[in-house]
């Protein structure tokens, strides 16, 4: 009989290739040091408490009585290499309820285990943080991509790290987390991603009323995060950060040799240098090539820099926000990770946020670079002892003793040279991923100095100004002839289809300025479009437009009806339809309700735009 293998079309659960990398390389939990002793344990002992010199704790989920498969998504079936009926088989809706694991006291196998991290919260250090409620299960590889991922429960039960709380999850948030971390990875942003979500009918769980429970089973290439090495700064374990650094480049990124060669950022140099650094070149030549003491950790730093400016910029350029950007909450992966107030723009605002618990704005849409920058110091000030020995990080003083008075000037220096050359860094991989993106959108084949300001620039300038809806102005634009704007006339009547509903917002703003000032824009972005595609090209560009340009995102608004429905109504099938249009945003139709589709992917209703919400979840 033909392998699952040899067709391409996925294995059972119980052929994919498991692993337990992440637990075999670092130190566990000294209460609990091997799967056997925390089997043995009570489950309720297994609960909050304080957990030193390790990064992990061997901690089983707690069973759930009577679960519901909810949901699951093909595509993340697809991506774990599991064949397509998987999930309907009693296995698969076991494991992702939390009520079987591949370990077992006769012959042992892979223990799930819990995260230690800590992390900065709101720019206050928090201290230990950890998985309060999420379990990993193991790693599996996809045979046919060699992709390796950690599969984890959130919200199956209590860990050492869930400090006051119950490691429950409600419905609410975990619908959220299981439409929106599909939605990116279509629209091709980084992110974790969700397998499926289980309903605990039996589970009621306290947040601001009596929810039900739930579970969705998620999966990345790495859940570590900056806050994990956080936590060993503040208690000084300098051999851990060098052990967990270590890990990462070897077992995470998959070597040195992957991590980006030195590049200095000098005076002159171009972006295109820093944006694309030659990899794999041997430590000698990088540091005889940068002329620096940079050694093998301060290229890791770079990598994880660089990988979160891309992150960045794609949530710039598609109007998401996390709405938590703590340390713990930012990837060493560069992945978008722990969706709790997360939205995608309504109305354009740079001050906006979907936190209704952040006064001061810290995690406004404006101010995700500078934030996700300021988390990445933090990281720099944990790697600092490792960046700034240069050359001598490998030598055995060093790697025993630490930093001696002797010394201890010239490697600050050095650190903070690093941190700061990361910074540039990190702001030219940043804008040039952002150009990239947004020029996409705008359906340019080519780069101009000038396209930042005349076209970006003024383009959310005006947007904010005429409150005018972010997303949909770029799908809007999509569908436009080049030949319907070649006069004034026609781009002032052009101008009104990316009026709301209810028309156009702005104070002092009348029909005729608001049309006038975006038809000045379109003047120049279609001399633009043409300079780039020429012509006869019109039915090209847009296609290539559409195809980076969602018809439907999910909405806070749609989330909530989501919720709704799912939770009081008792309507199942509405889950499914949204995550087959998030999986296929860019469609024109996805084969369901017309009149739904069509309202889902319309305007925002009044008193339904620019949502906020709470992290409890």
């Amino acid at each position: 009989m033909a392998s699952h293998l040899s067709t391409g079309r996925g294995m059972s659960l119980a052929e994919l290739p498991k692993s337990h990398v992440f637990t075999s390389r670092l130190p566990p939990d000294p209460a609990f040091e091997t799967p056997e002793a925390s089997h043995k344990a009570p489950r309720e002992t297994l609960g909050p408490r304080m957990v030193k010199g390790a990064l992990y704790t061997f901690v089983r989920p707690e069973p759930s009585e009577d679960p519901e498969l909810l949901g699951v998504s093909p595509r993340a079936l697809e991506d774990l290499g599991l064949q397509p009926g998987e999930a309907e088989t009693p296995k698969f809706k076991a494991l992702v309820s939390g009520n079987e694991i591949f370990w077992n006291e006769e012959e042992g196998g892979i223990y799930p285990w819990a995260q230690c991290y800590g992390g900065w919260q709101f720019g206050s250090w928090a201290g230990q943080l950890g998985d309060g409620r999420a379990i990993s299960l193991f790693e599996c590889t996809n045979p046919q991509t060699n992709k390796r991922y950690e599969l984890q429960l959130k919200g199956a039960g209590k860990t050492p790290y869930s400090r006051f709380a119950d490691g429950k999850a409600v419905l609410r948030s975990s619908i959220r987390e299981y439409v929106v971390s599909e939605a990116l990875n279509a629209l091709g942003i980084p992110t974790t991603r969700a397998l499926s979500l289980s309903l605990l009918p039996k589970e009621k769980v306290l947040r601001e009323r009596i929810e039900p429970g739930a579970i969705v089973a998620r999966f990345a290439e790495s859940w570590l995060r900056i806050g994990t090495f956080d936590i060993l700064r503040a208690r000084g374990d300098r051999d851990l950060i060098r052990k967990l650094a270590t890990y990462v480049a070897e077992d995470v990124f998959g070597g040195w040799e992957n991590l980006p060669a030195a590049v200095s950022v000098r005076e002159g140099q171009s972006d295109r240098e820093i944006d694309h650094p030659q990899r794999g070149v041997a430590r000698d030549e990088i540091q005889q090539h940068q002329g620096v003491d940079e050694n093998r950790f301060a290229r890791l730093y770079r990598e994880i820099a660089r990988r979160n400016a891309k992150t960045v910029a794609a949530w710039q350029a598609y109007g998401f926000m996390n709405g938590v950007l703590n340390t713990d909450n930012t990837s060493i992966y560069g992945l978008s990770l722990d969706y709790g107030p997360f939205a995608f723009m309504d109305t354009f605002d740079p001050q906006y946020t979907p936190n209704h618990d952040d006064h001061m704005l810290r995690y406004a849409y404006r101010n995700q670079p500078s934030v996700i920058w300021w988390n990445l110091v933090r990281l720099g000030e944990s790697f600092g002892e490792l960046l700034g020995a240069g050359k001598k990080v490998d030598d055995e003083s060093f790697i025993k003793d630490g930093v001696t008075e002797e010394m201890e000037p010239e490697l600050v220096k050095l650190a903070e040279t690093v941190i700061d050359r990361t910074g540039e860094e990190f702001k030219v991989v940043f804008l040039n991923e952002y150009k990239r993106l947004m020029s996409q959108r705008l359906g340019l084949t080519t780069q101009q100095d000038s396209d930042f300001q005349t076209l970006f620039s003024e383009l959310l300038d005006t947007m904010e100004a005429l409150e005018l809806d972010f997303n949909h102005f770029f799908r809007r634009l999509s569908g436009l002839n080049i030949s319907d704007l070649e006069t004034d006339a026609q781009r002032t009547q052009a101008a009104g289809i990316f009026f709301h509903g209810e028309g156009f917002g702005g104070v002092g703003e009348t029909d005729a300025s608001a049309r006038d000032r975006i038809a000045k824009w379109l003047n120049r972005w279609q001399d633009r479009v043409q300079q780039d595609w020429g012509p006869d090209k019109d039915g090209e560009r847009q296609n290539a437009m559409k195809a980076v340009n969602p018809k439907f995102i999910p909405r806070g608004w749609i989330l909530d009806e989501v919720i709704e429905r799912v939770e009081r109504k008792g309507d199942r099938d509405i889950l499914g339809r949204i995550m087959d249009m998030s999986l296929n945003p860019f469609n024109e139709q996805w084969g369901h309700s017309e009149e739904e589709e069509e309202r889902f992917c319309g305007n925002v209703p009044k008193y339904k735009k620019a949502m906020m919400c709470s992290c409890s979840s």
